[in-house]
């Protein structure tokens, strides 16, 4: 008898921490610096954290080691539902391509799909080429020269951009960034590199309107949407066979309780589909597209599949390796 009452009062204070739940404020680590686009919507999501979940958002940023230092923080948290973490596929590429502390897919757990993320190329527009055919054409001629940004060893930038290189049958440099676009953005603006691989057209998008930068294609099976950015021709279209559909989502340390999980997952899905959060989004140039927790994690099976026969068809793991050393 006193064993069926001690299981019946943990299980009426587990029901009731479940109700109360969140009965203080989540902190969100964005595993970039601030100011990049993975920042920008963590902040964007804090504005209506309290409406739909009760609660305040606060956002840590943890930049460095290619979003490793961020992600580690995350996998390593308490999984009680009040540390999650702002993540993008690199949380599936960086176990693929060298040796990290946790591997992530399953060390974390998925719970809401945010944006969709279009990769892009640019460069300023005193550069003499125009287009990716031009680009490599200057490539081949002078091997080596050109030196492109990212936003850290094994970012979705990236791997674009080995890709893009290895499939344009040129050899460019990667300067890697501990801050993503922002540090990237800085470094092309200040003549540092010559072109640069951004998942955010939104950053570039002022200086594209300012007659600053150039966008030279964009890495996607189809064109993009996004107002200002409609005539950049794809990667495919200029004879480059490169097509990335990178996601930024929201993710929590695994075995958090199904109830905790339960309640902010269906806080998150409030907070993206909120019509605020969408206008914000769009005016920075980021596709909004919902997935909840089943859906996401069917995603990460999917691209993780996917990425591994990148990854070893490509021999980016090596090309890493040897950059590292």
């Amino acid at each position: 008898m006193t064993i069926i009452m001690g299981g019946c009062t943990m299980g009426a204070k587990e029901s009731m921490a479940a109700e109360q739940y969140p009965s203080k404020p989540i902190t969100i680590i964005v595993p970039f610096a601030a100011g990049s686009s993975l920042d920008t919507l963590a902040r964007a999501l804090e504005k209506s954290a309290y409406k739909h979940l009760g609660q305040t958002l606060v956002v840590v940023n943890m930049p460095g080691g290619g979003a490793t230092l961020g992600m580690n923080e995350l996998a390593g948290a308490k999984p009680d539902g009040y540390t999650i973490g702002v993540v993008a596929t690199s949380a599936i590429l960086q176990p693929l391509i060298g040796q990290t502390r946790y591997h992530y897919p399953s060390a974390l757990e998925p719970l809401v799909n945010v944006v969709s993320s279009p990769v892009v190329v640019a460069c300023l527009t005193d550069k003499p080429w125009k287009n990716l055919s031009e680009l490599v054409s200057y490539a081949k001629q002078h091997p080596g020269e050109i030196k492109f940004g990212h936003g850290g060893l094994g970012t979705s930038t990236h791997v674009t951009g080995e890709t893009f290189a290895r499939e344009a049958g040129i050899t460019i440099k990667q300067v890697p960034f501990r801050g993503g676009e922002s540090e990237s953005l800085a470094a092309l603006l200040g003549n540092h590199i010559q072109i640069v691989f951004s998942y955010n057209p939104a950053v570039l998008k002022e200086h594209v309107k300012s007659g600053t930068i150039r966008i030279l294609g964009v890495a996607e099976e189809n064109r993009l949407t996004i107002p200002g950015f409609e005539d950049v021709p794809t990667f495919k279209e200029q004879g480059i066979d490169v097509a990335f559909n990178f996601w930024t989502g929201i993710a929590a340390p695994k075995e958090m309780p199904l109830a905790e999980k339960a309640r902010l997952a269906a806080g998150l899905r409030e907070m993206v589909n909120d019509p605020e959060f969408k206008e914000n989004m769009e005016k920075l140039g980021m596709l909004v597209h919902y997935l909840g927790p089943e859906d996401f994690g069917d995603r990460w099976i999917a691209d993780n599949k996917k990425l591994t026969k990148i990854v070893k068809e490509t021999g980016i793991a090596e090309l890493i390796a040897a950059q590292k050393n």
